[in-house]
């Protein structure tokens, strides 16, 4: 038989952009087919069976699939396997939809339903009877099982193996007009009883279920079994590269047999990779059903589930997801990827999009004695974002990107502040660098403060702390955050983290089919679906981790409130949150943490993988391991008394204490600060060179001196240049050994803009930006963080982002 012709060798829609398939033996067996003509285009398929939400396994084999042809201008398909009844439901299918929609595919037309094709598939079956490939058998599940042999033992032929084609085809009708109970009949392919793949010894390819079906009702009362739909749904489509995971290897055998032996051509063939578990986590469906049924989880969306709805809920971006899908690597082997690849791959993109705000999880009330009321106007980002920001601009909550100094929030500061309580300590322990009786901290943007003394409740706890104000002059043995407690906004924050305490809860089988990314949900060799529903087996419960979710209460600083809802944060020293869009109202600010800020999982108790207690002591001569890539950084070695002084002598003329104590321990930083003026310029100088300069200094790159750099800060300082053009110059004398001053007057950078230059690059940004002006006039209020990025940009930096802001709501008024 012909196949049907391909569908029109349409591209697939245009889909996301961004990481492509690595190199690797499918991608090289495409590149033959193609290169010899064996297709006119590559069509591959993601066929998920609609009785579970997609989780992460699914996001390997759907890149893998989706981005495959779209890197050769093929076509790929999304198929709903839907040949199951049981546990299959509409609601998996639009979550389904929806869940791959987000991650970024677009199969444009090419959306098909296994379960719209029973006709043909059965059409495809009276077929197989009547040239003798296949037959009727009435034996019991148990007999079936018993005469099909073992890996030592040939199969025994049913005694109904040999009935005519007309007597098979006869019963075949009669099971599908309903004249049969369920395990009364099956069809069986007749292939090869001897065969050393046990899936050839004579598959059953149909069985009767009295289901109903979500889509198709009670019309059929048959089903088709996987390994005879999916071959036949396959060709039907046109796909040419089948890629499975490798569990379905034996399962090849079928899908050739069945190529062959219904003439197909052109025709699909099956290619397995090797799956891809994942450490602390479970992807089994009926073991997450498992989960929410015992009520360990509260639904698919839990952010402690592995589902992509859970991912959504708990904040991950589809970037991440398809950073870290492409991450992994093709292969023909089974491997279990190392959570942290994920949660790197989720911190990498959060870093770039969070900007940063202060919460306190458990507050601790902290009265400023004489401190008076103020309004500090602190930076949303940190200087290595800015510094590395491509194109010298970075985000703000709303949208919309603008220049680093005009990305600032107003953090109302006053007398009355929340700490998080264990960041102070009546009896600190060895090395504590934060609040203590008598001691200093900073507090972020906020200046020193001292500790004088503090109340206790009747237990002993601390309730308040009473604190002094200190000039800049002070040293503090630590940086902390904070909140206002007149104007910060209550919240609950949830704390969510890995829901297993030990790397493979489902036991040493990673070849089990349960688990695999397109493992159909029964066993392929059951007659009836009483097996269907089993229930999963518990053992895994022992080893949930009964921290993977605390809730706490405590405060967000107030800027938070004028924000996006969908806006992602990095709480200060807290890791990355957002509004869970599940239970945040108006009324009630409810925070889900997205990702910690570092892996420290490692370092916990029990939560070693299960083969690091079987690494023996490394060889006498070999070399030591390289450092992992995602380690920790190392914590730096203490000061020598030689350095501690030097330290000391650097804070004293200015340097902030952590500036002072990183030139202190290195060489060339210190050389090169030792020409620097001793006036109040020192700080900002000593800043530069170790947050901007130091990687040159160490290479011996930088050819600007010190000395030279005093009145570029004094510049600073004053208002007459902002620090992008600061930083701008700094760059370019280093780079040329000019004078910073110089470019300064050569170029005319200094000074700021006139009232009436700044006017006229106001008018022209907006009259460039017409849509956007009148989206602005419509609520967009967000976009005034565009237009001040513009005028920033048009002005070279040079005007001052008050004075942008003030003209520009005077203009767009």
């Amino acid at each position: 038989m012909t196949a049907p012709e391909f569908p029109p060798a349409d591209a697939s829609p245009a889909s996301v952009s961004g990481p492509r398939v690595a190199p690797n033996f499918i991608t090289e067996i495409i590149e033959r087919d193609l290169e010899t003509g064996k297709y006119p285009q590559v069509v591959t398929r993601f066929p998920p069976e609609p009785n579970g939400y997609l989780h992460l396994g699914h996001t390997f084999a759907s890149f893998l699939d989706f981005q495959t042809a779209l890197q050769y201008g093929g076509r790929y398909h999304l198929r709903l396997d839907d040949t199951n009844p049981a546990g299959e439901s509409v609601e998996f299918v639009e979550g389904i939809l929806a869940d791959l929609k987000w991650l970024g595919w677009d199969w444009g037309p090419h959306l098909y339903y296994a379960s719209d094709n029973f006709g043909r598939y059965y059409a495809y079956a009276e077929q197989l009877v009547r040239q003798g490939d296949a037959y009727v058998d009435s034996v019991s599940g148990a007999e079936m099982a018993r005469l099909r042999g073992d890996a030592r033992t040939p199969g025994t032929p049913s005694p109904y193996r040999d009935r005519t084609p007309g007597e098979s085809l006869d019963l075949l009708r009669r099971m599908r007009a309903g004249e049969f109970g369920e395990g009364e009949h099956v069809l069986r392919g007749r292939i090869d009883l001897a065969s050393p793949n046990m899936k050839l010894r004579d598959p059953v390819l149909y069985r009767i279920l009295r289901a109903h079906h979500y889509r198709q009702g009670d019309a059929w009362c048959i089903y088709p079994m996987y390994d005879f739909q999916h071959p036949l749904q396959d060709a039907l489509e046109g796909v040419t590269h089948s890629m499975c995971s490798l569990e379905f290897v034996d399962n090849r055998a079928i899908y050739d047999w069945l190529m062959e032996r219904l003439n197909f051509d052109p025709r699909p063939h099956q290619y397995e990779f090797g799956r891809r578990g994942l450490e602390y986590t479970i992807t089994s469906k009926r073991k997450l059903r498992a989960l929410i049924e015992g009520g360990h989880v509260e639904g698919w969306d839990d952010p402690r589930m592995p589902t992509l709805r859970a991912q959504q809920r708990i904040g991950v971006t589809p970037e991440a997801v398809r950073a870290f899908a492409a991450q992994i690597g093709v292969s023909r082997t089974n491997r279990t990827v190392d959570l942290a690849i994920y949660e790197n791959a989720v911190r990498d993109d959060l870093n770039w999009r969070a900007p940063r705000v202060m919460a306190v999880l458990d507050p601790l009330p902290v009265t400023l004695l004489g401190a008076e009321a103020a309004t500090l106007s602190l930076p949303y980002w940190p200087f290595d974002v800015v510094r590395d920001s491509p194109d010298g601009l970075v985000g703000l909550p709303g949208g919309g990107r603008v220049a680093p100094e005009a990305a600032v929030r107003g953090v109302p500061f006053g007398p009355e502040l929340y700490i998080e309580r264990e960041d102070f300590s009546a009896d600190p322990p060895k090395g504590y660098k934060r609040l203590t009786p008598g001691g200093t901290v900073r507090l972020r943007g906020a200046g020193i403060v001292r500790a004088e003394r503090f109340d206790t409740d009747e237990a002993g706890n601390v309730t308040r702390v009473y604190a002094t104000p200190l000039g800049e002059d002070a040293r503090a043995s630590g940086v902390i955050h904070w909140v206002d407690a007149a104007s910060a906004l209550p919240a609950e924050f949830r704390l969510y983290d890995r829901l297993f305490r030990v790397a493979n809860p489902e036991g040493e089988n990673p070849d089990d089919p349960a688990s695999g990314p397109e493992a159909p949900d029964f066993d392929p060799e059951q007659i009836g679906h009483e097996s269907e529903a089993a229930p999963a087996d518990a053992g895994f419960l022992r080893f949930l981790n009964p921290d993977s979710l605390r809730v706490t209460r405590g405060y967000v600083e107030a800027s938070v409130a004028k924000d996006p809802p969908d806006t992602r944060y990095q709480f200060e020293r807290q890791g990355y949150f957002w509004r869970d869009p599940k239970e945040s109202r108006e009324d009630a600010l409810v925070f889900g943490r997205i990702i910690t800020l570092k892996d420290t999982w490692g370092q916990k108790p029990g939560a070693q993988k299960p083969e690091a207690a079987q690494k023996t002591a490394p060889k006498k001569d070999a070399k030591p391991a390289a450092p992992k890539k995602d380690a920790p950084a190392a914590v730096p070695a203490a000061l020598s008394p030689e350095q501690e002084a030097e330290a000391a002598r650097l804070s004293a003329l200015g340097a902030a204490e952590a500036d002072a104590r990183t030139i202190a321990r290195d060489a060339a930083l210190l050389t090169f600060v030792h020409g620097a003026a001793p006036d109040t310029t020192f700080g900002q100088v000593a800043s530069w060179t170790v947050n901007d300069l130091a990687p040159g200094l160490r290479a011996g790159e930088v050819q600007v001196d010190a000395a030279a750099l005093a009145p570029l800060a004094a510049l600073l300082a004053s208002g007459d240049v902002t620090s992008r053009v600061a930083r701008d110059v700094l760059a370019r004398a280093a780079a040329s050994g000019e004078a910073p001053m110089l470019i300064v007057e050569r170029e005319n950078l200094a000074g700021g803009l006139g009232e009436a230059a700044l006017g006229a690059a106001v008018q022209d940004v907006l009259s460039a930006n017409p849509d956007k002006v009148a989206a602005y006039r419509g609520g967009k209020t967000a976009l005034m963080g565009f237009f001040t990025g513009q005028v920033m940009r048009a002005t070279g930096g040079k005007a001052d982002p008050q004075a942008v802001a003030a003209a520009l709501t005077a203009a767009l008024a």
